[in-house]
């Protein structure tokens, strides 16, 4: 007897009955000096909204370090109280996503950058990226990851200041303008 295929099983769209928790987009708390908001939209394939992706953040703190034992220099404590790393943030019915955040200090060899998971509906396994922020511009050029994306790409992983303290990180699944993902 031979038996059909099984549907592969995608990431989505059940995120909301577990992985979200209340204070999840706050990799600082709300009224921490320097805080800033990154934020935007995931887009599918198609250019619709996705209403019902989880946008996961990790950084390093202002100093570009790590709470953390695999920190190649060793766990340092944030320099900023509340200050975690992390960050959870579901999309909203219009596609949004943003989390409170600190701006990320440079790693040994690298720009200041958020790396970035996506998991959406229709995804096998989450995509990973990076952002990048205009405030380090100067570090970019010396970046190894940023220096190989193809540089009618690169705009894909860069935030776009988008008024005080506030920076705007569009997600494009795929298609058209599709954000540079990472091979982990």
């Amino acid at each position: 007897m031979s038996l059909p295929l099984t549907p592969s099983q995608t990431v989505g769209p059940y995120l909301a009955l577990g992985l979200p928790w209340p204070d999840g987009p706050d990799v600082v708390p709300e009224g921490t000096p320097g805080a800033v908001l990154v934020g935007g939209t995931v887009f599918d394939g198609n250019g619709a909204i996705v209403p019902d992706a989880l946008v996961e953040t990790w950084q390093a703190d202002p100093d570009g370090r790590f709470d953390h034992p695999d920190d190649p220099r060793g766990a340092a404590t944030p320099p900023v109280a509340g200050f975690r790393g992390f960050g959870r943030c579901p999309t909203g019915d219009d596609g949004r996503w943003e989390i409170r955040t600190l701006l990320p200090g440079a790693l040994p060899g690298q720009a200041p950058h958020v790396d970035v998971s996506v998991f959406a509906r229709g995804l096998l396994d989450r995509v990973v990226t990076r952002i990048y922020f205009p405030d380090h511009a100067d570090a970019h050029g010396a970046d190894p990851l940023l220096a190989s994306v193809p540089g009618a790409r690169r705009h894909t992983l860069l935030a776009v200041a988008d008024g005080p303290g506030r920076y705007r990180f569009d997600i494009r699944l795929r298609g058209e303008g599709e954000t540079v993902f990472l091979a982990v």
